[in-house]
């Protein structure tokens, strides 16, 4: 045993001898993501209904998603879609909302609404035994909601609140103006209701949206988890929801969005102790074959603590916390955004090198570093959202919703590791490249206003 014992310590000793602890350790090879058993099939009504089978978990996960965001909203009368959302769970011609949140304390559940741009979706969970009581409850939020008067006055006295505060914070002003810039007068400009709409958000204007867009042939139903027999779960399924009566919606003709030019909008804040700068563009949306070189191409840039933005404006620079990236993508276009925030005494160099570095992205070809650390990240970074069950969820609503083909979940880290550098500083030129890129900054006029005007016409506006 002990000449045992000392052959392993020589082994292990000889194994320290050559690890080389300079170099990180090389990733393994990442998997593709492998979907569960998924069903789908659509009642007379027009209701899509997906079945993904999970029974890892005594779960059951259930997303309704309708094609009734927020961009469906009256021109006059923003927050609409966002107002019923949140008011569909709070009563129904049979229960007031305390009842409702009694049932589904007692099944071990959760049931919210939300609007999005494109869809509103309720989001529901509960333990699997209870599956369909909180498809009964489901059903009865989405065909029976009453939108009760006093619910209605206190969600829009809460709304008027909320929307205060976030316009007092730079952050939300500053992503407030840069949709109007640069959707125009395409719905997708307005983020939420005003505090002018919400004095006007009645019970019947909701009323009208719900009944209006709110219908099955519009509607996609995701149920996930240890479901019941398929027989039975259907069967529940045309129980709740089989009485849904379809209907054409209101015609939708939007505005197209301006093209893409270069302009600076200062939204003035006075006494800002910084600037909060927002520099992008209409981009690649779900559609485009440049959708994944973009995906890796904004994280090679400022995805990440290791991305160039981070190592160049904060840690090279010094000039800011935190410099990142985001894609935005909806039904009718993806927005690209580069994102920081600076002092206002370093506005002019932190502007420059921005600039400069969304330009270098389309002439400096990425390394093969950045490339296999970035893919490694976005793939490895699907997969675990994907271990739970809402995130399987989520992406199965993102599927419906986007009218994506039904591999996209599988090989979606294929994609991402066959982008090539090419591929990158095309899309880069495209749609990073600052030529054409709305500039929007909020900020104190009189003490960074002269820096901006280095980089072009500046148009000062006051916050909305």
């Amino acid at each position: 045993m002990r000449t045992l014992a000392t052959a392993l310590l020589f082994a292990a000793g000889l194994a320290a001898q050559t690890l080389d602890r300079t170099k990180p350790p090389e990733t393994p090879a990442i998997p593709a993501y492998k979907l569960p058993p998924v069903y789908e099939t659509k009642l007379p009504n027009g209701l899509a209904v997906v079945l993904a089978e999970d029974s890892r978990f005594p779960l059951v996960t259930v997303r309704l998603a309708v094609q009734a965001g927020s961009k469906f909203d009256p021109a006059e009368l923003p927050g609409v879609s966002d107002a019923v959302a949140a008011l569909l769970t709070q009563g129904t011609k049979t229960r007031k909302s305390r009842q409702i949140a009694e049932e589904l304390a007692s099944m071990g559940g959760t049931l919210n609404g939300q609007s999005t741009p494109d869809s509103l979706i309720l989001a529901a969970s509960s333990l699997a035994e209870n599956a369909p009581r909180l498809l009964g409850l489901v059903g009865d939020v989405v065909l029976n909601a009453n939108f009760p008067e006093d619910e209605v006055a206190l969600q829009n006295q809460n709304r008027k609140q909320t929307l205060m505060a976030q316009r007092s914070q730079a952050d939300f002003l500053v992503r407030e103006k840069f949709s109007t810039v640069v959707f125009g007068s395409h719905p997708y400009a307005h983020t939420g209701p005003t505090l002018a709409s919400l004095d006007h958000m009645e019970r019947k204007a909701l009323i009208d949206f719900r009944d209006s867009y709110l219908t099955p042939n519009r509607a996609c139903l995701i149920v996930l988890g240890r479901l019941p027999p398929r027989a039975q779960i259907m069967k529940t399924i045309q129980d709740q929801f089989g009485s849904w009566v379809s209907k054409e919606a209101p015609a939708y003709a939007p505005a197209t969005p301006p093209g893409a030019r270069r302009q600076i909008v200062l939204v003035d804040r006075p006494g800002s102790a910084q600037a909060d700068i927002r520099a992008g563009r209409l981009a690649s949306g779900y559609d485009s074959p440049e959708l994944f070189p973009m995906t890796v191409g904004a994280a090679i840039l400022g995805g990440s603590a290791d991305s160039r933005l981070f190592n160049d404006i904060r840690e090279k620079r010094g000039f800011a916390y935190d410099a990142h990236t985001e894609m935005d993508r909806r039904q009718e276009a993806g927005v690209f955004a580069a994102v920081t925030e600076v002092r206002n005494d370093v506005v002019e160099p932190a502007m420059q090198a921005l600039l400069d570095d969304l330009t270098d992205m389309g002439k400096e070809r990425v390394t093969a570093e950045e490339l296999s650390g970035n893919k490694n990240y976005l793939s490895g970074r699907y997969l675990l959202r994907m271990e739970a069950q809402a995130g399987l969820a989520d992406q199965l609503v993102l599927v419906k919703v986007m009218g994506l083909p039904n591999d996209y979940i599988e090989t979606y880290t294929t994609h991402v590791r066959s982008v090539e550098p090419d591929q990158i500083e095309a899309a880069a030129k495209k749609y990073i490249s600052p030529e054409g890129s709305a500039i929007v900054v909020v900020g104190d006029a009189a003490k960074i206003q002269k820096a901006l005007e280095k980089f072009g016409t500046v148009t000062v506006s006051k916050p909305e």
